[in-house]
């Protein structure tokens, strides 16, 4: 297979996809760029096509098996530190193509660090979204919670819950990380409660951290769930290791308690849960677990999963938030966009392809929810090692990531009427 990577320009972005989509040869999909691929017969046609419609080709130098070819998911750099001799053939931060050999790829298990799976013909990485397209009329009740959204509030937060050495998941300091948010979320107003996680792979347990409070809607109510995991991880130096998990995933877990405060006094018709999960970075043992123990009743409420994981670092030229899902996700991605290109200035990219968080645990049961981390171009470099510190964290970012997710989440409990 000859490759070439091909930039498509935002305003013309539309006509050149078709244009693109024209050529019947293999592509992969990351926002404004496709990576094509195809059989050395096929690939005169393919410049040709490419001189016609002025599409910028930057033909990669190697020819590779169409075997050979994977898709990687990746937090962080995992999977470029675990096999820095790969061959990368496209590099967009969470997202690469690279060329294994099948017998050796058929091995590799990336556990909670990356996934791997053969390139398919037509592939999304992600996809980018144009705010104007998105953007409704704001709503001046959810303004108002919006611009609730405080600075202060959230970095005090996120600088505690980052003072920890670390919040490995059976560690003394999780528990007392653990304690200590719930008893910000219980000195709220909301109903908390302390639920038991086992990590079988460490023959120790942990916990998770549930805040819950009534709607005011009569009858059956519909639940949302706010989440993130509190736990960190550094990888190579073991559960004793500094990982003080700034971005992974202090940021998402003090984002939960900024969100609560906001809303806590927000009267609602549906009933709001968040939770605090350990037992991530084992293998999404704390959401999984609290799935598994959901009664019948609370299952078949559950009308949206919101997740952060990651949400404080800029890997991108602007400040990009990346909605990751699934199918059953759809809506829920499209209330997200919509808020973000309503209530902030982020740009949106979307993907199909979910991997290692939180938000799996919930898709995989069928449940609607959806990752927001931040953005990718570039990748984290930090994560999973002692490095992820708040010296590498953009408050304002992260905020506006905060005020779409506020913004989705009080639209989801608000009456259909509102």
């Amino acid at each position: 297979m000859k490759l070439a990577r091909c930039q498509l320009p935002d305003d013309e972005r539309a006509a050149r996809l078709g244009s693109v989509a024209t050529l019947n040869v293999g592509s992969v999909r990351f926002g404004d760029e496709v990576l094509l691929f195809a059989e050395d017969t096929r690939w005169k046609d393919v410049v040709e096509h490419a001189q016609q419609q002025s599409l910028r080709l930057q033909e990669h130098p190697d020819i590779v098996e169409k075997d050979s070819m994977y898709l990687v998911i990746q937090n962080g750099r995992c999977f470029q530190l675990e096999r820095p001799e790969a061959h990368v053939l496209f590099d967009k931060g969470r997202y690469l193509v690279v060329a294994l050999d099948p017998e050796e790829a058929s091995q590799i298990d990336g556990g909670v660090c990356f996934g791997i799976k053969p390139l398919e013909e037509k592939t999304v990485a992600f996809d980018v979204r144009a705010r104007a397209a998105e953007r409704v009329a704001p709503a001046a009740w959810i303004q108002n919670l919006v611009d609730a959204v405080s600075r202060s509030d959230f970095e005090a937060s996120l600088t505690h819950l980052a003072s920890f050495p670390t919040r490995f998941s059976t560690s003394t300091q999780y528990r007392d990380a653990a304690t200590w948010a719930l008893g910000q979320l219980d000195a709220m107003g909301y109903a908390t409660t302390v639920q038991p996680i086992s990590i079988p792979v460490l023959a120790d347990d942990s916990q998770n951290v549930v805040a819950e409070r009534l709607g005011t809607g009569s009858g059956t109510r519909d639940l949302v769930l706010v989440v993130a995991h509190l736990d960190s991880i550094n990888i190579r130096g073991g559960p004793e290791a500094n990982a003080p998990g700034g971005d992974d995933n202090a940021t998402g877990s003090a984002g939960l308690l900024e969100i609560a405060r906001v809303l806590k006094d927000h009267a609602a018709e549906r009933d709001l849960r968040f939770v605090l999960f350990g037992g991530e970075e084992e293998g999404l043992l704390g959401s999984q677990q609290y799935i598994d123990n959901l009664p019948a009743a609370d299952r078949a409420r559950i009308r949206a999963v919101i997740n952060m994981d990651m949400i404080g670092t800029l890997n991108t030229p602007t400040p990009s938030v990346l909605l990751e899902g699934a199918t059953v996700s759809q809506s829920l991605i499209d209330e997200l966009a919509s808020a973000a290109a309503t209530y902030t200035a982020l740009d949106i990219q979307i993907s199909l392809q979910p991997f290692n968080s939180d938000h799996v645990s919930f898709i995989e049961e069928g449940f609607p929810a959806v990752l927001t981390i931040e953005g990718t171009d570039g990748a984290n470099d930090n994560v999973h090692t002692a490095n992820d510190t708040l010296d590498n964290i953009d408050y304002d970012f992260a905020l506006e990531i905060l005020r779409m997710n506020v913004a989705t989440t009080a639209k989801a409990l608000a009456p259909q009427e509102v």
